[in-house]
């Protein structure tokens, strides 16, 4: 993604700078007076997943968005480096480094593993984190083993991104995409999806992160995470299986778990104000 070309119109630019911390360059939006709420999309996303949260939270709060390495407007630095792990130790040493460290964090999906993951590598921990419909469990079955093989294969292929963001890029491939998570969107959002799935670079970082993607560590990790955690559900989520955040829910010791009916997988990016209500009513009682 190309800032001058494609960032004239992007949602809340006015709150966007640019840092370069070893070893990516990355695109933040930052807003807002209070205790530090970082906010991380999820995989294939960008900031402007959160596009409405983000004003609201910021009335109260010094709200933190940023783009995960290669995604969006953040240009990937390092390609090994697209790991849980990895990405969590380099977020953390940004935060560090910008003097950002979190008070809460709420992650979309695979940015929902990120926060519980960041609990082990930040200065200090969190007082809250809020998932919406947090991936913090690995595929079962044989989508365990064939979406990562597939993912590693188009990684190795120099031209598999450009097919996919071509096919995606068309005039119903986001719309086949976004259907087929459960969730609808504004023409505005999928105008949005379309745009970065259309870049090359984007697709080829976010099928370099599911490539080395693994949750078996941080799976391990959840009994002994002690943060105070919310999982918002999205019940018609098809992405992420509700069952699989209500087993997460029983491995995390301090867990409250509200299912939202009718929503699917971009749950925030459905409902805004009525998801971002949860949020800041669970942010106000653990932060004040």
């Amino acid at each position: 993604m190309d800032w001058t070309r494609d960032g004239s119109d992007w949602p809340n630019r006015e709150h966007s700078r640019f840092v370069r911390h070893r070893p990516h360059y990355w695109h933040i939006q930052e807003a807002g007076v209070g205790p530090v709420v970082l906010l991380l999309h999820g995989t294939g996303g960008a900031s402007h997943s959160w596009r409405d949260v983000f004003p609201i939270l910021a009335r109260h709060y010094h709200v933190v968005a940023l783009d995960l390495p290669g995604q969006g407007f953040t240009r990937m630095g390092a390609r090994q480096r697209c790991g849980l792990d990895s990405m969590s130790q380099d977020i953390a040493a940004l935060l560090d480094g910008e003097g950002l460290l979190p008070d809460a964090i709420v992650g979309h999906s695979a940015g929902a593993a990120l926060a519980l993951r960041l609990v082990r590598d930040l200065k200090r921990p969190p007082k809250a984190i809020v998932g919406i419909n947090a991936a913090v469990e690995n595929f079962k079955g044989m989508a365990g083993w064939l979406f990562p093989m597939m993912a590693r294969m188009m990684a190795l292929n120099p031209f598999s991104a450009s097919e996919i963001s071509r096919w995606l890029g068309n005039a119903t491939g986001v719309e086949y995409m976004i259907a087929g998570i459960g969730s609808h969107i504004s023409p505005e959002g999928l105008a949005l999806y379309r745009r970065l799935v259309a870049d090359r670079n984007h697709t080829d970082a976010t099928l370099a992160m599911v490539a080395q993607w693994t949750l078996d560590g941080l799976w391990h990790d959840l009994p002994g995470i002690e943060v105070p955690t919310l999982l918002l559900v999205g019940e018609t989520d098809r992405a992420v299986p509700p069952a699989s955040s209500a087993r997460a829910a029983a491995r995390l010791p301090r867990t409250e778990i509200v299912r939202m009916p009718g929503l699917g997988h971009l749950a925030h990016e459905e409902a805004p104000e009525d998801v971002t209500a949860l949020i800041s009513a669970f942010l106000t009682a653990h932060l004040g």
